[in-house]
């Protein structure tokens, strides 16, 4: 019975991961043709950093993520400190509204985001694209801040302010350094998420502003190119160190 479980997870993965690894191995052949091996070559990875449309969209990605994990963090954490002061119903109907955006599939919050900022006239761009990215990303940032939070002695706070702190110092001093390990767990999965994002940011961008997803996906539509396939691979190696990063972290927090 294990054997079998064994190789039901094995075809699992390698129907998940082998796509994956001959996209890689591709991206380093010298020919363009994807049937016929015509040599290893970095030439693709060359011409991907030479390409002006593909550095403007890696710096779209890499700005929207950057700055989206940040105000996502912000706000994440602010609102996890403010939900941890609840009572306990408020708090569990505030932790559940929390849940549902995680749980609802991308393409409901794209749309709905898209409906929003055309009923406000506001202008799809990179903006756009920077807000919807904040408002996935922030309730990660609160479930990765509330079991530290959870973890934390309810009196401390109240110690700091009897001995004279004032409510934004102890939250400075006291708080933030006691939930600092889920704050940048919560950062770097924040960073993860919109790195990668498609669904959502199709939605709420216009075609002059692409990220690296929505390139990938339009130029794909003509045809896919070798320089697709060493962007891919790249990507896929950046996200999965990530992803890594943030997996460790979790198990040291847990241990």
């Amino acid at each position: 019975m294990k054997a079998l479980k064994r190789i039901y997870l094995g075809l699992i993965l390698a129907f998940l991961y082998i796509p994956i690894l001959v996209l890689i191995i591709q991206s380093f052949n010298a020919g363009e043709s994807r049937a016929k091996w015509e040599g290893f070559s970095f030439v693709w990875y060359g011409k991907l950093f030479n390409d002006p449309n593909i550095m403007h969209s890696l710096w779209i990605t890499l700005s929207i993520a950057v700055l989206a994990a940040l105000f996502s963090t912000i706000l994440g954490t602010l609102a996890a400190i403010g939900i941890h002061a609840m009572r306990k119903r408020p708090q569990s109907l505030m932790l559940t509204l929390n849940n549902i955006p995680m749980t609802m599939p991308d393409i409901v919050t794209g749309i709905s985001l898209m409906l929003l900022f055309i009923f406000t006239r506001v202008e799809r761009g990179y903006v756009t694209m920077l807000l919807a990215h904040i408002t996935f990303d922030t309730p990660y940032v609160i479930l990765s801040v509330m079991p530290k939070l959870k973890q934390m002695n309810k009196n401390t706070y109240e110690a700091a302010l009897d001995l004279g702190a004032t409510p934004m110092y102890a939250l400075l001093h006291v708080i933030l350094p006691e939930v600092m390990p889920g704050v940048i767990t919560g950062a770097m999965l924040a960073f993860t998420l919109s790195l990668d994002d498609f669904t959502i940011s199709y939605f709420t961008t216009s075609p002059l502003v692409q990220n690296l997803s929505t390139l990938i996906y339009s130029q794909a539509r003509k045809g896919i190119k070798p320089t697709m396939n060493a962007l891919s691979a790249l990507m896929f190696v950046v996200l999965l160190v990530l992803l890594l990063l943030v997996n460790k972290r979790t198990d040291e927090e847990k241990s």
